[in-house]
């Protein structure tokens, strides 16, 4: 058997649904893991940094805040084979409907001032809230994509008929209804 594939996923801004559909693959996991290492995920792994030389990597949820981009622009470098995974990462999707309300500086004063329950006040301390960045981002408009996945949340069989080719060194087939749907 060859050399294992490693793996990995990572979650930006969205509702991690596309994760819970990878998680959706159930038992052809176990065959997953017989070709590929799951060496960076926020499902099931707790790793801290980002590994260099990875092979492929699915990106879920769109770039909206300094960290988003920070570990998006390290992903890229150190990724052979990006997938845009889900309509959020594709599109921007929901964290896109942010852009509605203008630069960062409304939205905070919107969600913090505006919204705030019992003592409206905008977060001082560093580190709190990360740095929202002035728009919300498809990753596309951020890095270069060798792939797209899209779906809110992309099917647990489109997953597989994506990641089951990459297992063996093939190149995906992106076409037809049941692969291209988007929602």
């Amino acid at each position: 058997m060859s050399e294992k594939i490693k793996l990995a996923t990572i979650w930006l801004a969205g509702c991690s649904g596309c994760h819970m559909s990878f998680l959706d693959l159930d038992e052809w996991l176990f065959e997953v893991a017989k070709f590929a290492d799951i060496v960076y995920s926020p499902v099931g792994c707790d790793l801290k940094e980002y590994p260099e030389d990875v092979d492929v990597c699915l990106v879920e949820g769109a770039v909206a805040n300094e960290e988003n981009l920070e570990l998006l622009l390290k992903v890229r470098k150190r990724t052979k084979f990006l997938i845009s995974f889900g309509d959020c990462a594709v599109t921007a999707n929901v964290p896109a409907m942010r852009n509605m309300l203008g630069k960062a500086d409304q939205v905070l004063k919107r969600s913090y001032l505006e919204l705030g329950d019992v003592t409206p006040q905008l977060p001082h301390f560093p580190g709190i809230v990360p740095e929202l960045l002035e728009r919300v981002s498809p990753v596309h408009e951020v890095v270069n994509i060798d792939m797209f996945i899209p779906g809110c949340p992309p099917s647990a069989p489109r997953i597989q008929a994506v990641i089951e080719p990459l297992l063996k060194g093939e190149t995906p087939k992106m076409e037809g209804r049941e692969m291209i749907k988007f929602g």
